[in-house]
Protein backbone atom coordinates (compact mmCIF):
# COMPACT_ATOMS: atom_id res chain seq x y z
CA UNK A 1 0.00 0.00 0.00
CA UNK A 2 2.80 2.42 1.01
CA UNK A 3 4.75 1.73 -2.30
CA UNK A 4 1.58 2.43 -4.01
CA UNK A 5 1.30 5.93 -2.67
CA UNK A 6 5.04 6.43 -2.88
CA UNK A 7 4.20 6.15 -6.40
CA UNK A 8 1.74 8.11 -7.04
CA UNK A 9 3.28 10.76 -5.11
CA UNK A 10 6.16 10.75 -7.23
CA UNK A 11 3.97 11.01 -10.70
CA UNK A 12 2.11 13.65 -9.37
CA UNK A 13 5.31 15.56 -8.24
CA UNK A 14 6.56 14.53 -11.94
CA UNK A 15 3.89 16.64 -13.48
CA UNK A 16 4.62 19.57 -11.75
CA UNK A 17 7.71 22.60 -11.81
CA UNK A 18 9.11 20.81 -8.62
CA UNK A 19 10.63 17.84 -10.91
CA UNK A 20 12.52 20.57 -12.87
CA UNK A 21 13.85 22.58 -10.21
CA UNK A 22 17.79 22.51 -9.06
CA UNK A 23 19.96 24.33 -7.31
CA UNK A 24 20.61 27.24 -10.61
CA UNK A 25 17.09 28.23 -9.67
CA UNK A 26 17.63 27.95 -5.83
CA UNK A 27 20.59 30.58 -6.67
CA UNK A 28 18.75 33.07 -8.74
CA UNK A 29 15.37 33.40 -6.32
CA UNK A 30 17.74 33.88 -4.03
CA UNK A 31 19.61 37.16 -5.99
CA UNK A 32 15.94 38.01 -6.35
CA UNK A 33 15.13 38.31 -3.10
CA UNK A 34 18.31 40.05 -2.10
CA UNK A 35 17.46 42.59 -4.81
CA UNK A 36 14.01 42.80 -2.99
CA UNK A 37 15.38 43.73 0.08
CA UNK A 38 17.72 46.24 -0.90
CA UNK A 39 15.16 48.26 -2.68
CA UNK A 40 13.05 47.89 0.52
CA UNK A 41 15.83 47.68 3.30
CA UNK A 42 18.47 50.12 1.97
CA UNK A 43 16.44 52.10 -0.35
CA UNK A 44 18.53 51.60 -3.75
CA UNK A 45 16.42 52.20 -6.34
CA UNK A 46 13.30 50.58 -5.83
CA UNK A 47 11.53 51.65 -9.40
CA UNK A 48 14.02 49.23 -10.56
CA UNK A 49 15.11 46.59 -8.21
CA UNK A 50 11.59 45.49 -6.77
CA UNK A 51 10.10 44.88 -10.15
CA UNK A 52 13.50 43.30 -11.75
CA UNK A 53 13.53 40.91 -8.20
CA UNK A 54 10.15 39.76 -8.32
CA UNK A 55 10.09 38.74 -12.00
CA UNK A 56 13.35 36.66 -11.24
CA UNK A 57 12.15 34.98 -8.42
CA UNK A 58 8.78 34.51 -10.88
CA UNK A 59 10.85 33.59 -13.69
CA UNK A 60 12.92 30.34 -11.67
CA UNK A 61 9.80 28.67 -10.32
CA UNK A 62 9.69 25.42 -12.47
CA UNK A 63 6.83 25.09 -14.23
CA UNK A 64 5.79 28.60 -15.20
CA UNK A 65 4.72 29.50 -18.17
CA UNK A 66 5.27 33.51 -17.87
CA UNK A 67 8.44 33.46 -19.90
CA UNK A 68 7.22 31.19 -22.31
CA UNK A 69 6.01 32.26 -25.88
CA UNK A 70 2.41 33.58 -25.42
CA UNK A 71 3.24 34.13 -21.69
CA UNK A 72 3.28 37.36 -20.07
CA UNK A 73 6.41 38.03 -19.59
CA UNK A 74 7.02 37.40 -22.86
CA UNK A 75 5.42 40.03 -24.53
CA UNK A 76 6.96 41.88 -21.78
CA UNK A 77 10.40 41.14 -22.98
CA UNK A 78 9.21 41.45 -26.49
CA UNK A 79 8.71 44.96 -26.19
CA UNK A 80 12.60 45.24 -25.04
CA UNK A 81 13.99 42.88 -28.06
CA UNK A 82 11.84 45.14 -30.73
CA UNK A 83 13.33 48.21 -29.07
CA UNK A 84 10.02 49.69 -28.54
CA UNK A 85 10.34 50.41 -24.50
CA UNK A 86 13.68 51.88 -24.66
CA UNK A 87 13.00 55.06 -27.02
CA UNK A 88 9.48 55.33 -25.01
CA UNK A 89 11.91 55.38 -21.49
CA UNK A 90 13.96 58.50 -23.47
CA UNK A 91 10.52 60.26 -23.99
CA UNK A 92 9.55 59.63 -20.25
CA UNK A 93 13.19 60.79 -19.42
CA UNK A 94 13.38 63.77 -20.92
CA UNK A 95 9.93 64.92 -20.34
CA UNK A 96 11.20 64.90 -16.59
CA UNK A 97 14.24 66.43 -17.26
CA UNK A 98 15.52 70.10 -17.06
CA UNK A 99 18.87 70.44 -18.80
CA UNK A 100 19.09 73.44 -17.34
CA UNK A 101 22.26 73.30 -15.29
CA UNK A 102 23.80 71.75 -18.77
CA UNK A 103 22.71 74.49 -20.40
CA UNK A 104 24.25 77.32 -17.80
CA UNK A 105 27.37 75.82 -17.02
CA UNK A 106 28.68 74.29 -20.42
CA UNK A 107 32.25 73.62 -19.27
CA UNK A 108 30.86 70.64 -16.71
CA UNK A 109 30.16 68.86 -20.27
CA UNK A 110 33.83 67.51 -20.44
CA UNK A 111 33.35 65.17 -16.98
CA UNK A 112 30.31 63.89 -18.80
CA UNK A 113 32.99 62.54 -21.39
CA UNK A 114 36.09 62.15 -18.74
CA UNK A 115 33.76 60.17 -17.04
CA UNK A 116 33.17 57.26 -19.59
CA UNK A 117 36.66 55.61 -19.50
CA UNK A 118 35.05 52.43 -17.96
CA UNK A 119 33.08 51.71 -21.20
CA UNK A 120 36.59 51.78 -23.51
CA UNK A 121 38.14 49.82 -20.04
CA UNK A 122 35.06 46.72 -20.36
CA UNK A 123 35.68 46.68 -24.09
CA UNK A 124 39.24 45.78 -24.12
CA UNK A 125 39.02 43.51 -21.40
CA UNK A 126 36.28 41.59 -22.70
CA UNK A 127 37.97 41.19 -26.19
CA UNK A 128 40.79 40.03 -24.60
CA UNK A 129 39.29 37.66 -22.67
CA UNK A 130 38.00 36.23 -25.71
CA UNK A 131 34.54 37.84 -26.47
CA UNK A 132 34.32 39.09 -30.06
CA UNK A 133 34.44 42.63 -30.98
CA UNK A 134 30.65 42.92 -31.41
CA UNK A 135 30.30 41.34 -27.77
CA UNK A 136 33.04 42.87 -26.23
CA UNK A 137 31.73 46.73 -27.88
CA UNK A 138 27.94 45.68 -26.42
CA UNK A 139 29.61 44.84 -22.62
CA UNK A 140 31.10 48.08 -22.70
CA UNK A 141 28.38 50.42 -22.98
CA UNK A 142 27.71 49.19 -19.63
CA UNK A 143 29.94 51.30 -18.58
CA UNK A 144 27.55 53.99 -19.61
CA UNK A 145 25.36 53.27 -16.86
CA UNK A 146 22.59 54.08 -19.34
CA UNK A 147 19.97 51.30 -19.29
CA UNK A 148 17.86 52.01 -22.78
CA UNK A 149 21.22 52.62 -24.44
CA UNK A 150 22.48 49.38 -23.35
CA UNK A 151 19.53 47.34 -24.16
CA UNK A 152 19.90 49.38 -27.84
CA UNK A 153 23.61 48.55 -28.61
CA UNK A 154 23.55 45.44 -27.50
CA UNK A 155 20.12 44.91 -29.90
CA UNK A 156 22.55 45.74 -31.82
CA UNK A 157 25.65 44.33 -31.67
CA UNK A 158 25.27 41.07 -29.77
CA UNK A 159 21.46 40.24 -28.93
CA UNK A 160 22.62 37.24 -27.70
CA UNK A 161 24.06 38.75 -24.73
CA UNK A 162 20.76 40.88 -23.55
CA UNK A 163 19.73 39.22 -20.65
CA UNK A 164 23.34 39.63 -19.04
CA UNK A 165 24.15 43.06 -19.85
CA UNK A 166 20.57 44.36 -19.16
CA UNK A 167 20.46 42.93 -16.02
CA UNK A 168 24.13 44.28 -15.35
CA UNK A 169 23.18 47.66 -16.58
CA UNK A 170 20.21 48.07 -14.50
CA UNK A 171 21.30 45.89 -11.01
CA UNK A 172 24.58 48.40 -11.37
CA UNK A 173 22.75 51.45 -11.87
CA UNK A 174 20.20 50.78 -8.86
CA UNK A 175 23.38 49.49 -6.69
CA UNK A 176 25.51 53.11 -7.30
CA UNK A 177 24.92 54.52 -3.93
CA UNK A 178 26.58 51.79 -2.64
CA UNK A 179 29.48 51.41 -5.49
CA UNK A 180 30.55 54.94 -6.20
CA UNK A 181 30.71 56.52 -2.71
CA UNK A 182 33.95 53.87 -2.12
CA UNK A 183 35.59 55.33 -5.36
CA UNK A 184 34.62 58.47 -4.69
CA UNK A 185 36.14 59.16 -1.24
CA UNK A 186 39.67 57.04 -2.39
CA UNK A 187 40.14 59.58 -4.97
CA UNK A 188 39.23 62.89 -3.09
CA UNK A 189 40.26 64.70 0.03
CA UNK A 190 37.74 65.78 3.19
CA UNK A 191 38.82 69.32 1.47
CA UNK A 192 38.06 68.45 -2.00
CA UNK A 193 34.32 66.87 -0.68
CA UNK A 194 33.76 69.87 1.34
CA UNK A 195 34.31 72.54 -1.54
CA UNK A 196 31.09 74.66 -2.26
CA UNK A 197 30.06 75.92 -5.67
CA UNK A 198 28.81 79.27 -6.59
CA UNK A 199 24.85 79.62 -7.60
CA UNK A 200 24.57 79.27 -11.67
CA UNK A 201 23.00 81.85 -13.79
CA UNK A 202 19.45 81.56 -14.81
CA UNK A 203 18.52 79.76 -18.23
CA UNK A 204 16.10 81.73 -20.18
CA UNK A 205 13.24 79.79 -21.57
CA UNK A 206 14.05 80.77 -25.06
CA UNK A 207 17.82 78.91 -24.49
CA UNK A 208 15.44 75.47 -23.08
CA UNK A 209 13.14 75.78 -25.99
CA UNK A 210 16.45 75.68 -28.54
CA UNK A 211 18.23 73.27 -26.95
CA UNK A 212 16.15 70.01 -28.03
CA UNK A 213 15.64 71.04 -31.12
CA UNK A 214 19.14 71.71 -32.09
CA UNK A 215 20.64 68.50 -30.07
CA UNK A 216 17.96 67.00 -31.96
CA UNK A 217 18.97 68.14 -35.24
CA UNK A 218 23.04 67.40 -34.10
CA UNK A 219 22.81 64.11 -33.55
CA UNK A 220 20.15 62.70 -36.33
CA UNK A 221 23.05 64.31 -38.59
CA UNK A 222 26.21 63.46 -36.64
CA UNK A 223 25.22 60.03 -34.80
CA UNK A 224 21.99 58.30 -36.76
CA UNK A 225 22.39 55.00 -35.26
CA UNK A 226 21.48 56.09 -31.62
CA UNK A 227 19.04 58.99 -32.97
CA UNK A 228 16.35 57.59 -31.91
CA UNK A 229 16.89 57.36 -28.94
CA UNK A 230 17.93 61.06 -28.51
CA UNK A 231 15.46 62.17 -30.70
CA UNK A 232 12.67 60.96 -28.11
CA UNK A 233 14.60 62.09 -25.43
CA UNK A 234 14.59 65.72 -26.64
CA UNK A 235 10.98 65.71 -27.89
CA UNK A 236 9.92 65.00 -24.25
CA UNK A 237 12.27 67.99 -23.36
CA UNK A 238 10.59 69.86 -25.75
CA UNK A 239 6.94 69.06 -24.39
CA UNK A 240 7.92 69.83 -20.99
CA UNK A 241 9.44 73.40 -22.06
CA UNK A 242 7.42 74.47 -24.39
CA UNK A 243 4.63 74.74 -21.37
CA UNK A 244 1.50 75.13 -23.90
CA UNK A 245 1.23 70.87 -24.05
CA UNK A 246 1.65 70.00 -19.85
CA UNK A 247 -1.35 67.13 -20.44
CA UNK A 248 1.47 65.48 -22.76
CA UNK A 249 4.54 66.54 -20.85
CA UNK A 250 2.66 64.86 -17.95
CA UNK A 251 1.91 61.83 -19.22
CA UNK A 252 4.98 61.16 -20.92
CA UNK A 253 6.70 61.59 -17.46
CA UNK A 254 3.76 59.78 -15.75
CA UNK A 255 1.39 57.70 -16.67
CA UNK A 256 3.11 56.45 -20.03
CA UNK A 257 6.58 56.64 -18.25
CA UNK A 258 5.28 54.50 -14.86
CA UNK A 259 4.06 51.63 -17.59
CA UNK A 260 6.58 51.58 -19.30
CA UNK A 261 8.78 51.18 -16.47
CA UNK A 262 6.48 48.11 -14.87
CA UNK A 263 7.01 46.74 -18.35
CA UNK A 264 10.96 47.15 -18.34
CA UNK A 265 11.37 45.77 -15.16
CA UNK A 266 9.88 42.48 -15.69
CA UNK A 267 11.08 42.17 -18.95
CA UNK A 268 14.61 42.14 -17.75
CA UNK A 269 13.93 40.17 -14.47
CA UNK A 270 12.37 37.59 -16.77
CA UNK A 271 15.29 36.88 -18.47
CA UNK A 272 17.22 36.00 -14.78
CA UNK A 273 15.87 32.45 -15.81
CA UNK A 274 18.84 29.50 -14.04
CA UNK A 275 18.57 27.67 -17.28
CA UNK A 276 20.69 30.22 -19.61
CA UNK A 277 21.84 32.85 -16.49
CA UNK A 278 24.11 30.59 -14.70
CA UNK A 279 26.89 29.99 -16.81
CA UNK A 280 30.28 30.92 -16.36
CA UNK A 281 29.66 34.17 -18.99
CA UNK A 282 27.29 35.80 -16.89
CA UNK A 283 29.72 35.74 -13.85
CA UNK A 284 32.47 37.13 -16.76
CA UNK A 285 30.18 40.00 -17.98
CA UNK A 286 29.11 41.22 -14.30
CA UNK A 287 32.46 41.54 -13.07
CA UNK A 288 33.69 43.51 -16.46
CA UNK A 289 29.96 45.88 -15.82
CA UNK A 290 31.53 46.24 -12.07
CA UNK A 291 34.89 47.01 -13.47
CA UNK A 292 33.55 49.50 -16.18
CA UNK A 293 31.21 51.16 -13.11
CA UNK A 294 34.50 51.56 -11.26
CA UNK A 295 36.79 53.08 -13.70
CA UNK A 296 34.11 55.45 -14.90
CA UNK A 297 33.40 57.11 -11.60
CA UNK A 298 37.50 57.35 -10.95
CA UNK A 299 38.19 59.06 -14.30
CA UNK A 300 35.42 61.18 -13.74
CA UNK A 301 36.96 62.07 -10.48
CA UNK A 302 40.17 62.52 -11.94
CA UNK A 303 38.85 64.69 -15.14
CA UNK A 304 37.82 67.53 -12.27
CA UNK A 305 40.75 67.49 -10.59
CA UNK A 306 42.74 68.08 -13.69
CA UNK A 307 40.32 70.65 -14.88
CA UNK A 308 40.69 72.22 -11.39
CA UNK A 309 44.26 72.59 -12.80
CA UNK A 310 43.24 75.22 -15.36
CA UNK A 311 40.23 77.05 -13.99
CA UNK A 312 40.15 79.82 -11.78
CA UNK A 313 37.19 78.94 -10.13
CA UNK A 314 37.50 75.42 -8.80
CA UNK A 315 35.01 73.19 -9.44
CA UNK A 316 33.98 70.21 -6.70
CA UNK A 317 35.58 67.05 -7.39
CA UNK A 318 32.88 64.42 -6.64
CA UNK A 319 30.67 66.48 -9.74
CA UNK A 320 33.12 64.32 -11.80
CA UNK A 321 31.30 60.83 -11.06
CA UNK A 322 28.04 62.24 -11.41
CA UNK A 323 29.18 62.17 -15.42
CA UNK A 324 28.23 58.50 -14.87
CA UNK A 325 24.67 58.69 -17.54
CA UNK A 326 22.25 57.31 -15.06
CA UNK A 327 20.43 60.38 -14.08
CA UNK A 328 19.68 61.11 -11.33
CA UNK A 329 21.31 58.78 -9.41
CA UNK A 330 24.63 59.50 -10.42
CA UNK A 331 23.99 63.35 -9.46
CA UNK A 332 21.92 62.20 -6.30
CA UNK A 333 25.39 59.87 -5.43
CA UNK A 334 27.38 62.99 -5.80
CA UNK A 335 25.43 65.31 -4.00
CA UNK A 336 24.94 62.69 -0.66
CA UNK A 337 28.40 61.67 -0.36
CA UNK A 338 29.11 66.13 -0.38
CA UNK A 339 26.83 66.65 1.76
CA UNK A 340 28.14 64.34 4.17
CA UNK A 341 31.56 65.82 4.07
CA UNK A 342 29.55 69.44 5.01
CA UNK A 343 25.96 69.38 6.05
CA UNK A 344 25.82 73.16 4.18
CA UNK A 345 26.85 71.74 0.54
CA UNK A 346 24.41 70.92 -1.93
CA UNK A 347 25.94 69.85 -4.76
CA UNK A 348 22.31 68.14 -6.54
CA UNK A 349 21.65 70.76 -9.42
CA UNK A 350 25.23 71.25 -10.26
CA UNK A 351 25.25 67.50 -10.35
CA UNK A 352 22.53 67.20 -12.98
CA UNK A 353 24.93 69.37 -15.22
CA UNK A 354 27.23 66.17 -15.83
CA UNK A 355 24.86 63.58 -14.66
CA UNK A 356 22.99 65.05 -18.53
CA UNK A 357 25.97 65.59 -19.95
CA UNK A 358 27.06 61.51 -19.71
CA UNK A 359 23.60 60.79 -21.46
CA UNK A 360 25.11 62.39 -24.59
CA UNK A 361 28.06 60.84 -23.77
CA UNK A 362 27.05 57.26 -23.61
CA UNK A 363 24.95 58.03 -26.72
CA UNK A 364 27.88 59.46 -28.74
CA UNK A 365 30.68 56.12 -27.88
CA UNK A 366 27.32 53.74 -28.51
CA UNK A 367 26.74 55.48 -32.06
CA UNK A 368 30.81 55.85 -32.71
CA UNK A 369 30.84 52.19 -31.89
CA UNK A 370 28.11 51.78 -33.65
CA UNK A 371 29.55 53.24 -36.67
CA UNK A 372 32.91 51.46 -36.56
CA UNK A 373 31.42 48.00 -36.74
CA UNK A 374 29.14 48.80 -39.54
CA UNK A 375 25.61 48.66 -37.55
CA UNK A 376 22.70 50.97 -39.09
Amino acid sequence: MWDQIWTFLQALAAQTGAAKFWWGNAVMIVIGCVMIYLALSKKYEPFLLIGIGFSCIVSNVPGSDLILPGGLFHYAYQGVALLIIPPLIFLGVGAMTDFGPMIANPKLVLLGAGAHLGIFVALIGAKAIGFTIHEAGAIGIIGGADGPMAIFVTMKLAPHLLPQISVAAYSYMALMPLIQPPVMKLLTTKTEREMGMPPMRKVTRLEKIVFPIVIAIVVNMFFPPVAPLITMLMLGNLLKEVLMVERLAKTAGGGLMNIITITLTLAIGSTMNADTFVTFKTLEIVMLGLIAFVFGTGSGVLTAKAMNLFMKEKINPLLGSAGIASVPIAARVSHVVANKANPNNFLIYHAMGPNLAGVFGTAISGGIMLALLGVQ
